[in-house]
């Protein structure tokens, strides 16, 4: 039975929090067990909510000029210290201009305006209360790992809410290879990132907003640093729409409830206890609580379980789809 629960917890458990990857037949093999254990912690971090990790990616720079440009930002203009992928740190105008130029005539050179992107920026952050210098020691180990063969430069910013590491780094390595950023490589970068603060005692996931039940829609990089100057002319829509988003939530929800399943026949009593913990996050996520505002007579367990507290659903009614994010 054990070995059952297991299978069932890594083939469900996969699909939600590894979505893409190719599910394995399982097997009563250690690795079985071990992938079992990871998927009951990504569970128990979810109950907890524990704190997530961001990963923001911009396009880069059109040619030295736009690469100076952000580098002057990230650093202001010299006044934080940086630090380059051979962990130089450096600080200054004078220091800055130096790196700018070593960029520029580089392996390649890089003119004023280039017709590809020659640089692309990366921020990686935490919420409030994290220590900065874990943040920027995870972040180092992250470039090590991530992008290995990359020219690149990091800042560490303490002085806003939460404590974020920029990265601006050379498109094409010093192999001539150009750094790949879509969707998949965000994904593993964002697992790096957690994986790395968890090293060093920091509790983070890298756990997808679908997989959440969660519908907030966040700002990009370039939307955050216009918002800053007072450049931003436009807002964006406060909840992600649309069949795709639909789809992907009713099936993370879908997998969320076999897991439920498991965990409530298991021979194990701390998986158990967990059950009722699971259903209760459940029925206090955003999507849910759509559910239940477009479909009053949906899923009576979830009503019933938000009956039970009235300050619950006062704080729903107040927070709207932002709440639990």
């Amino acid at each position: 039975m054990g070995r059952d629960i297991d299978g069932l917890l890594v083939q469900w458990g996969d699909r939600l929090f590894y979505p893409g990857n190719r599910i394995e037949p399982t097997d009563p093999t250690p690795r079985l067990k071990a992938r079992a254990a990871a998927i009951r912690r990504h569970i128990s971090a979810q109950i907890r909510r524990a704190p997530q990790v961001i990963v923001r990616v911009a396009g880069g720079g059109r040619g030295m000029g736009a690469i100076a440009d952000h580098l002057r930002y990230i650093t202001k203009s010299g006044a934080l210290e940086f630090e380059d992928d051979r962990g130089t740190v450096r600080d200054g105008k004078e220091a800055l201009r130096d790196l700018m130029n070593g960029w520029r005539h580089g392996s390649r050179f890089i003119a004023e305006v280039e017709k590809l992107r020659e640089a692309v920026n990366i921020m990686l952050a935490m919420p409030s209360g994290t220590d900065p210098e874990a943040v920027r020691d995870a972040a180092r180990e992250f470039a090590k790992i991530e992008l290995a063969g990359h020219r690149y430069v990091m800042v560490l910013h303490r002085h806003q809410t939460s404590p974020h590491v920029h990265l601006c780094v050379k498109r094409e390595s010093i192999a001539g290879q150009r750094l790949s950023c879509g969707r998949p490589d965000l994904k593993r970068w964002r697992a790096t990132f957690a994986e790395r603060l968890r090293s060093r005692g920091v509790e983070a996931e890298a756990t997808s907003q679908i997989a959440r039940g969660a519908t907030r829609n966040f700002d990009s990089l370039w939307r955050l640093k216009a918002k800053d100057e007072g450049r931003l002319k436009t807002s964006i829509r406060p909840v992600k729409t649309g069949p795709v988003c639909e789809r992907a939530r009713d099936e993370a929800m879908a997998c969320w409830g076999q897991i439920l399943k498991a965990l409530a026949a298991s021979e194990l009593e701390s998986d158990r206890e967990l059950a009722p913990l699971v259903a209760d996050f459940l029925c206090r996520t955003p999507y849910i609580h759509d559910v239940l505002r477009r479909h009053p007579e949906a899923l009576p367990e979830a009503r019933k379980r938000l009956e039970a507290h009235p300050q619950r659903v006062a704080a729903l009614d107040r927070a709207g789809p932002e709440w639990g994010r």
